[in-house]
């Protein structure tokens, strides 16, 4: 299994996500427990291109410090909403026996719901741990119902969605 962390960015991650202090702690615990159990962990990143910000070389651009990659791990930067429109990444994937990801990270209406329609495409098992997932209230629905929208109807037939403490125990298990 990889842990796909998603745009976890100092330009986006905002305490005006839906359920901001639940989604940190959450999304926080399941990079230290995959650590910790030698469970990959890979990030991507979202560039909105020179002079938006949010850019290489931006600040905002920057992974945040709760989550802060470590020596080893891989980081990717994508530059639309799926992760697998990085050829890099895409191949990177591909040569790994294991199809399993547990994606976590932001926004759960962009770049989460473009990546785990993608994985789904390509056959890989996506696991979307409850709390783990966040966006904003935007014109037409508040965070919480997007975030409930797209875990509980949009991706009901294609993850495996899972109660938080269950997905720390299958990074805490034999085989992860």
């Amino acid at each position: 299994m990889i842990l796909l962390v998603i745009d976890m960015q100092k330009g986006v991650v905002d305490e005006d996500l839906y359920a901001f202090n639940t989604f940190m702690e959450r999304t926080a615990k399941l990079v230290a427990v995959a650590r910790k159990n030698n469970v990959e962990v890979v990030f991507v990143r979202h560039d909105a291109g020179v002079g938006s910000g949010m850019s290489v070389g931006d600040e905002a651009f920057e992974i945040i410090d709760e989550v802060r990659p470590e020596a080893g791990e891989k980081v990717f930067v994508k530059t639309i909403n799926s992760c697998f429109g990085n050829k890099d990444f895409r191949a990177y994937l591909e040569q790994k026996e294991d199809k399993r990801l547990m994606i976590i990270g932001l926004q759960t209406n962009y770049c989460v719901d473009a990546t785990v329609k993608s994985a789904f495409e390509r056959g890989y098992e996506v696991i979307i741990p409850e709390g783990t997932n966040s966006t904003f209230d935007n014109d037409y629905m508040s965070g919480e119902t997007t975030v409930r929208y797209y875990n509980e109807d949009v991706w009901e037939n294609i993850v495996d969605a899972v109660a938080f403490e269950e997905a720390v125990e299958m990074l805490e298990g034999p085989g992860h």
